[in-house]
């Protein structure tokens, strides 16, 4: 049987996501209206609006693939528990506060205050934004030895300072201080871990 080297080509609308991502990566979305997006990433409003519903449900989108791509990075220290928490902890928050990914960052935060607000097209962001993290970590915890309902407190907390200093940094810029306070956080996360476990 003769095999094709010829990839499939992506379906459209993630396409448009994969565009509107690297756009938005490199330069932010801030004002910029929808049918000035799709003229920056050569498609149309009308293509826009068909695949994502709205700016909101475009941000969305965006939103929700960089956090799943965060999550499958996170995934590999589930699976491999050779990787010591600390050095965990401290690879995911590398990445998530790595300077090139600062735009999605600061769109995180827009669209976490547009849904707060319910504005349309943010509809079911809450409800999985929180969830969606808690679950892995939870699960990590438990196989790191932890009663489930203390792995799930735990992972509540992760999330919370996570979000909490990543606002910080972007809202400060002051790195150093940041970087230092979640290695405070990590710190204090291993020695309970530890203290869990042994009792």
């Amino acid at each position: 049987m003769v095999q094709s080297d010829v990839k499939p080509r992506p379906h459209p609308r993630q396409r448009l996501l994969s565009d509107a991502m690297a756009y938005v990566a490199a330069h932010g979305l801030g004002n910029l209206s929808l049918r000035e997006l799709a003229a920056a990433i050569g498609t149309s409003h009308r293509m826009l609006i068909y695949h994502f519903g709205s700016k909101e449900g475009l941000m969305v989108a965006i939103v929700e693939e960089v956090e799943a791509q965060g999550r499958q990075f996170f995934a590999s220290f589930i699976a491999d528990l050779t990787v010591p928490p600390a050095e965990a902890a401290l690879a995911f928050w590398r990445r998530v506060s790595d300077p090139r990914l600062e735009q999605n960052v600061r769109l995180f935060f827009e669209l976490y205050g547009l849904a707060l607000q319910g504005r349309p097209g943010t509809t079911g962001f809450l409800d999985r934004i929180v969830d969606a993290w808690v679950e892995p970590l939870t699960e990590y915890g438990v196989r790191r030895g932890l009663p489930p309902e203390t792995a799930r407190a735990d992972a509540r907390l992760g999330v919370a300072v996570t979000r909490g200093l990543l606002l910080d940094l972007v809202a400060s810029g002051d790195r150093a201080a940041v970087d230092a306070a979640f290695e405070l956080y990590v710190r204090l996360y291993e020695a309970r871990l530890g203290q869990a476990t042994a009792g």
